[in-house]
């Protein structure tokens, strides 16, 4: 197989469309522990909108919002909420990476561009993927600045301190019924990923609501995307609450990676992070189910963190509740000990918790 055709080096950054990235950003370093890294807007040269870029660990978020009313960014949020707009995809060579996906039947959204400025030059590039998202190509190795050209350093104004986040682990994207298998093989044609695992109706479902997922990986496994779809329930799934209030397919969390995740899940509690719940009983065999681990059950069970093992090792999970007002965008927060799976033991637990939230919505 022509596998790796396109050779990533990892999560660039994600950018999110926000309504006030100034409050969002605060958001994100006060309660997630971000630390502000740059800074582009008015008075930086760009008249138009403000972007903050925060970074932990090896995670990027870049939190963007528009100046005026009618602008594409205004009118992003106007659809979607606060809602990711790129993932950006960190190459050797923007150009080549547009040129060959273009070939092989991506959509362009930008033609490879230099960006230059006294810290040398990024080469960035754009093609679609499912709904209003992105993925921009960007080659920074001629590039020693603080984040782009037209972008400047600017650090914290308050004392941030870090939760122990590490690295983008994956990135989910939801997709209306019957999308899933075109867009894993957009993924697998345009892209060269290969399809890592799938989840049927039968894998993740309860009573009432059921959802279809792939996960399609690249070749070195730094990237890997899980697409959903709903399935066919007795009542609205969890994907189609998210089509609802997203209006059309979109980003629907990021897995963010850590290497002690009792101690990131305490401070994320202790800063007013909400996560979804599962009853105690899940703990009462936890042990039967997925054999000895490190931690103490006592103190997963108080944080009410997950747990789950393939043939590889074992993972610790768990879910936040979306982190805006529209029921869309969260985030996991995982602990790989071996693992390389998703957590395949977990989701009719996490599904229910899920469907007590949607029906507190009144959306289930």
């Amino acid at each position: 197989m022509d596998q790796d055709f396109l050779p990533l080096k990892g999560t660039d950054h994600i950018e999110f469309y926000v309504g006030n990235a100034k409050q969002s950003a605060h958001f994100y370093q006060h309660a997630f522990g971000f630390q502000m890294m740059a800074y582009s807007g008015p008075e930086t040269g760009t008249k138009s909108k403000a972007s903050y870029v925060l970074q932990q660990g090896k995670i990027c978020l870049v939190l963007t919002s528009s100046l005026f009313p009618d602008t594409e960014i205004s009118r992003h949020v106007m659809a979607h909420g606060d809602g990711v707009k790129v993932l950006a995809l960190w190459v050797d060579d923007a150009e080549r990476s547009y040129m060959t996906t273009v070939d092989r039947g991506a959509v362009s959204v930008m033609a490879p561009q230099t960006y230059q400025d006294e810290f040398g030059e990024v080469v960035i590039s754009a093609i679609h993927t499912y709904g209003d998202t992105i993925h921009k190509f960007v080659e920074r190795s001629g590039y020693s600045g603080p984040f782009l050209p037209g972008y400047q350093s600017r650090e914290d104004s308050f004392t941030v301190v870090p939760v122990g986040l590490k690295y983008v682990d994956h990135c989910v994207g939801n997709v209306i019924l019957g999308e899933m298998d075109q867009w894993v093989a957009f993924y697998e044609k345009v892209m060269g990923f290969n399809l890592l695992v799938t989840f049927d109706d039968q894998d993740i479902s309860t009573e009432y609501s059921a959802l279809m997922s792939k996960v399609v990986s690249n070749g070195n496994g730094y990237i890997k995307f899980p697409i959903n779809e709903p399935a066919e329930g007795k009542k609205k799934s969890q994907i189609e609450e998210y089509i609802e209030f997203y209006q059309g397919p979109g980003v629907q969390h990021i897995a963010l990676a850590t290497d002690d995740i009792l101690f990131t899940v305490a401070e994320l509690r202790n800063r007013g992070v909400e996560f979804l719940r599962v009853p105690e009983v899940y703990y009462e065999d936890l042990t039967d189910r997925v054999g000895a681990i490190d931690e103490a059950i006592e103190s997963l069970k108080q944080l009410n963190i997950l747990v789950d093992r393939d043939e590889e090792g074992y993972l610790l999970q768990i879910f936040t509740k979306p982190v805006q007002d529209r029921p869309t965008v969260f985030y996991e927060i995982i602990q790989r000990k071996g693992a390389k799976s998703f957590g395949k033991g977990n989701f009719k637990a996490l599904f229910e918790a899920i469907e007590r939230e949607q029906a507190l919505r009144g959306n289930l």
